[in-house]
């Protein structure tokens, strides 16, 4: 694979680091041929620090290293993507989860209390529940079933899986697909009602992938 790979005049590759459960980019840094192979070599992830012109092993002080999951390269082989697992849940220096926290007009400190970077559709419509919950809004449909709790929460939890089940016998792709978005959202809002996050769920997923199979 290194082979194929198109180097720049300085021997590095950009590797963009890609969160595995939830796709949000971390972070983007340098790596040169000998990063590469300590990556493959030891399952952590090695850059290569153009300010210190040496080999950096990702959270070697910090702690907070990087577990590598999957490696490709673009169409052009000029630019790496990593698929890792964050130790600690924080990539930047700042002590943010992710370096692209800022979207405002002049950059901020970032630390903690940044904004969490761009991920999937579930887990964006996660962080909008949680807000609810966190943050309520009146008039939010959303908070409306919070304060019913699980009675509310619960029963439109059924309602929407049969809607799904008849979307089904009825072979609709359209209200299927919208049913089980419903289903989807409800499930959400009973996981935040209990304080359980949609990263475990998809941790649960994932590590379920890959697992023997059931008879």
């Amino acid at each position: 694979m290194i082979r194929s790979l198109r180097f720049n005049e300085a021997g590095l590759i950009p590797a963009v680091a890609q969160d595995w459960l939830d796709g949000a980019v971390l972070m983007v840094a340098w790596m040169n041929q000998e990063a590469i192979e300590r990556t493959l070599a030891s399952g952590e992830v090695h850059y290569w620090s153009r300010s210190r012109q040496e080999l950096w092993h990702k959270g070697a002080t910090s702690g907070h290293t990087q577990i590598l999951r999957g490696l490709r390269y673009d169409c052009d082989a000029d630019v790496l993507l990593l698929t890792i697992e964050q130790s600690g849940d924080v990539a930047c220096h700042t002590g943010a989860r992710s370096c692209f926290y800022d979207d405002g007009p002049s950059p901020s400190a970032g630390g903690a209390a940044a904004l969490p970077p761009p991920a999937d559709v579930c887990t964006e419509l996660m962080r909008v529940i949680e807000g609810r919950r966190d943050q309520p809004e009146p008039g939010s449909y959303t908070n409306k079933l919070l304060e019913g709790g699980d009675n509310r929460i619960l029963k439109k939890i059924g309602e929407e899986s049969a809607e799904f089940v008849m979307a089904c016998k009825d072979n609709n792709p359209e209200e299927m697909a919208g049913e089980a978005a419903d289903i989807v959202f409800h499930l959400q809002v009973a996981l935040a009602h209990h304080g359980v996050s949609w990263r475990q769920v998809q941790q649960v997923l994932a590590q379920r992938r890959g697992a023997p199979r059931r008879e």
